[in-house]
């Protein structure tokens, strides 16, 4: 939607990967996977990710995010951890001028885009909801999510 190609979704669940396919990434990869770096290079031509976004806040996942950086790459940190970052190779990371920034949230004005962007049919934002769940059973919700139970994606709590 915003020019933004190739997409490429990475996680270790396959219906994960048929799901992101199914929302618009090009590629989806198994980040177990022992040709990893190969599909990303054959995905990105070459060049390498331009933008990697970590919504997992797992060191692994940084790492590997961050391997996989080009030239000038910039890694998004939206899944929160209390684990410290740590660049495995300095000096690559510096020569290529790669950079690391967090974002937590969004702000007000977002979420008037988004719910334009859907008053205007230009997203639908049904498609990740997998369940409506009651208030009294929303910590149960969040176990389902942490255990991957059931293959959730975004339940959503009903009063």
């Amino acid at each position: 939607m915003v020019g933004a190609a190739p997409i490429i979704a990475v996680d270790p669940l396959s219906t994960a990967h048929e799901r992101a396919l199914a929302f618009g990434a090009d590629v989806a990869l198994d980040p177990a996977s022992t040709d990893f770096a190969e599909a990303v290079d054959q995905a990105t031509g070459g060049r390498g990710l331009q933008v990697a976004f970590d919504f997992a806040g797992a060191p692994a996942a940084r790492a590997q995010a961050t391997a996989a950086l080009g030239a000038e790459g910039v890694l998004v940190l939206t899944g929160l951890t209390p684990e410290p970052i740590t660049i495995g190779d300095s000096v690559g990371f510096c020569f290529q001028g790669n950079q690391i920034r967090g974002h937590c949230g969004s702000e007000p004005k977002h979420v008037e885009e988004l719910i334009g962007l859907a008053s205007a049919g230009r997203i639908d934002l049904a498609p990740p909801i997998t369940a409506h769940v009651p208030l009294a059973h929303a910590a149960d919700a969040v176990a389902r999510l942490e255990r991957k139970i059931g293959d959730p994606v975004r339940p959503v709590l009903t009063p």
